[in-house]
C-alpha cells in the first residue's frame, strides 16, 4: 500500500519542483543514489521500470527507503500495462509514470488511490488523461515533443494542466528558467543529475550537490 496519498505527491511535486529519475540493477547503488537525492533536498524520485527483476529492485530499495530516507516518495516509471501497474502497486509504489497514455493503468491507479502521471503529447492527449482522473501529466520526450514553448501553448488553453516534462531538462539556471516560465509543475530529471567519476562510478557527493543547486535554481525562480 503506498504511504503517500496521490494529493501528497501531486502537492510535493509542485513544493519541490523536481523528480530524480534512475535506474540501475544493482540495488547497493540504486541505494547510494536515492540517499545522495535525499541529502540534496529531493523528495520524490522515480525508479525506472528497466531491465530483468526491475520490480524486485524496487520492492527492497522501498522498504529500504522507509527507514533510511522516511520522506521520499519513491514511485515507479516507464510502466506501459495494467500488469506490470498492478505489480508495482502491490509493491507500494507511491506514483506511477508512464510514456504512454492508457486508460486501463488509470483504473487500476485510481481504485487504489496512487498517483498517475501517463504520457500526453498533444492537447488532445492532455485532455483524455485528466478526464480519466491525471493530476499531473507527464510529456516525454520533452524537447522532442516541443520543449517549453510546447507547455507554454498548452497552458492557453489548459490554464489547469499540471505538466511534468522529462526529457530535455538540465540542472542549469537557463534551461529551468525556460521550462518554469512556460508553467510547468515540477520537471523530471535522470542522467544530467546522476554524475559519474572518471571511472564511470557514480559520484554520490557530486549529485547531492547537483540536486542541491537544481532545486534551489527552482526556488530561486519562483520567488
Amino acid at each position: 500500500m503506498a504511504r503517500f496519498s496521490r494529493i501528497e505527491v501531486a502537492l510535493k511535486m509542485k513544493e519541490t519542483g523536481m523528480i530524480p529519475v534512475f535506474f540501475h540493477k544493482d540495488i547497493e547503488i540504486c541505494k547510494e543514489v536515492v540517499k545522495a537525492c535525499y541529502e540534496g533536498g529531493a523528495r520524490l524520485f522515480e525508479f525506472v521500470n528497466r531491465g530483468d527483476y526491475a520490480h524486485q529492485i524496487f520492492d527492497e530499495l522501498n522498504k529500504w527507503a522507509t527507514q533510511e530516507c522516511p520522506e521520499m516518495i519513491l514511485g515507479v516509471g516507464s510502466v506501459i500495462d495494467v500488469g506490470t501497474t498492478s505489480l508495482y502497486i502491490q509493491l507500494g509504489t507511491n506514483f506511477v509514470v508512464s510514456p504512454i497514455l492508457n486508460a486501463e493503468m488509470a483504473k487500476i491507479c485510481n481504485r487504489r488511490k496512487v498517483a498517475w502521471s501517463p504520457g500526453c503529447g498533444s492537447l488532445t492527449e492532455i485532455s483524455y488523461a485528466e478526464e480519466l482522473g491525471a493530476e499531473v501529466v507527464k510529456i516525454f520526450p520533452g524537447a522532442q515533443v516541443g520543449g517549453p514553448e510546447f507547455v507554454k501553448a498548452v497552458k492557453g488553453p489548459f490554464p489547469w494542466s499540471s505538466i511534468m516534462p522529462t526529457g530535455g531538462v538540465k540542472p542549469d539556471e537557463e534551461n529551468l528558467k525556460s521550462w518554469f516560465d512556460a508553467g510547468v509543475h515540477c520537471v523530471g530529471m535522470g542522467s544530467q543529475l546522476m554524475v559519474k567519476k572518471s571511472d564511470g562510478s557514480f559520484n554520490y557527493p557530486a549529485i547531492k550537490t547537483s540536486c542541491e543547486k537544481a532545486l534551489g535554481i527552482i526556488k530561486k525562480l519562483r520567488s
